[in-house]
């Protein structure tokens, strides 16, 4: 009997730390109204991604889907390395925000880490595995809005507190990375009160908040040594003008970046302030629709030594335009700052925000980057996520890969086009008429009216030559 009873003690001990162990080694979750519960620890050991090794390049007959193909890092082309050339950079928001949630469904992605909550210690998780995934991916850079990031407060005060605590760390892992901020900025446009935007909202309190908000929001990617930093004005503009005074809305947005850029000066960032045009999604009209509605914003308000653009290929296409019209518009103006490489759907009409994966597009974009001399200090951000159905956690690294890859292929595309000579020299003779003494004397603004009419009853009827469009075509698709 009283073996039984002894023997029943051992065991009831034995279960009692078996499950002492099993809570002790479970992951700790903190619930996010009351994330002190859990102190400092992220509550996560180890490798975040142990199945994923440093993505290499292997070269084009390389089958291995994690391992690059066309972007070989250190390989020179036209003078430069392939990594000067683009400076990727990883979206924070979607690569590790980013749930697969859409307006008829619920969320479909549930990363190992993620334990439901957005309190601070998952916050710093989430940055622990932002850095072992851009180190493994071989990026040098990365980018975040400072709400995601960080979660909100009950107060600005306490949001800003949050933030300065993930900042911390995330100073630390870029330090020990050797990584770099592309670009910070503020989220303007998902909390509540942003509802009739920030700063062109009818609201001067509200005005008032993003100016706080977006003042720590420079002060941290001026921290963290961010190389630029982005305004977007995703509700800066209008439903409808039966109810909006246009005029005042936009004098209080200049007046908005023209306090930015005094903030600027006053802290000592000495990063590139860009606005990235979009025309509408989630207003039906946002008041930097294109690149050159945007030029013309800044030159109106003589903010064009201040700003340049970053164009992001998605809001090209919803504008109307391609993105090399867009990237060329912003080129031959000097705003030509940060590209966000992504693309849209031709069958879908809204910001599908997928990874650019046309070749042809991609080399497009790369002679506009060539005859800009590159970007820096901007670069490609990668503003793209998984499509919905895509819920491995592997699909992150193919989706970065393939996108690089691309990219890569079309500076490779573009440097034979450049090299060979034929499209420019085409370029060359469509316009050899005004490389005359004429031709001179109307670019340099000395041809007045009368002199011209004079001319034109010398010459006759005007010989006009061929435009060689499919010509043009030909050769582009023979670099591809």
């Amino acid at each position: 009997m009283l073996k039984m009873k002894m023997g029943k003690t051992l065991l009831l001990l034995l279960c009692l730390q078996v499950f002492c162990y099993a809570v002790i080694g479970a992951p700790q979750t903190c619930p996010a109204n009351d994330a002190d519960k859990c102190g400092d620890s992220d509550g996560w050991e180890g490798e975040f991604f142990p199945d994923i090794p440093k993505i290499k390049y292997e070269g084009p007959s390389s089958k291995n889907p994690l391992s690059y193909k066309w972007y070989n890092a250190e390989e020179e082309i036209l003078g430069k390395k392939m990594k000067d050339w683009f400076r990727f950079s990883v979206a924070f928001w979607h690569t590790f925000r980013g749930t697969g949630a859409d307006p008829f469904g619920a969320p479909t992605k549930y990363w190992p880490w993620e334990d439901g909550t957005n309190s601070l210690n998952m916050a710093k998780r989430r940055m622990r595995a932002n850095f072992e995934f851009i180190s493994k991916l071989g990026v040098d850079f990365w980018c975040f809005h400072d709400r995601d990031i960080a979660p909100d407060g009950k107060t600005l005060e306490e949001s800003n507190a949050n933030l300065d605590e993930v900042v911390a760390l995330a100073m630390e892992l870029q330090t020990k990375a050797k990584k770099r901020v592309l670009w910070g900025t503020a989220q303007l446009f998902h909390h509540p009160r942003y509802m009739h935007g920030a700063a062109t909202s009818s609201e001067l309190e509200v005005y008032a908040y993003a100016a706080a908000q977006v003042k720590k929001a420079m002060e941290v990617t001026h921290y963290l040594g961010g190389e630029n930093y982005v305004f977007w004005g995703g509700r800066e503009g209008y439903q409808t003008l039966l109810n909006t005074d246009m005029e005042r809305e936009i004098n209080h947005l200049a007046r908005f970046l023209e306090a930015a850029v005094a903030y600027k000066k006053k802290i000592g960032f000495n990063g590139t302030l860009l606005i990235e045009p979009k025309p509408q999604e989630p207003t039906k009209h946002q008041y930097d629709w294109d690149a050159a509605t945007s030029a013309n914003f800044l030159r109106k308000y003589g903010l064009t030594g201040e700003f340049k653009l970053n164009i992001e290929c998605n809001h090209a296409t919803l504008s109307g335009h391609s993105c090399h019209h867009e990237l060329e518009t912003a080129r031959i103006n000097g705003l030509l700052g940060n590209i966000d490489a992504n693309t849209g759907d031709p069958q879908v009409g809204w910001d599908t925000d997928q990874f650019l994966v046309d070749i042809q597009e991609a080399t497009l974009i790369m002679l506009s980057v060539i005859r800009n001399g590159g970007l820096a200090p901007g670069g490609f951000n990668f503003d793209a996520k998984l499509r919905r159905e895509s819920t491995d956690v592997e699909d992150l690294f193919i989706a970065h890969i393939v996108g690089m890859d691309t990219m890569a292929r079309g500076l490779r595309n573009a440097a034979k086009l450049i090299e060979d000579g034929s499209l420019a020299e085409l370029v060359r003779k469509r316009y050899q008429s005004f490389d005359t003494e004429i031709g001179a004397q109307i670019e340099a603004g000395k041809a007045d009216f009368e002199m011209l009419e004079k001319k034109v009853k010398e010459w006759g009827e005007p010989k006009v030559a061929s435009a060689k469009q499919e010509l043009a075509e030909m050769i582009f698709q023979s670099a591809l």
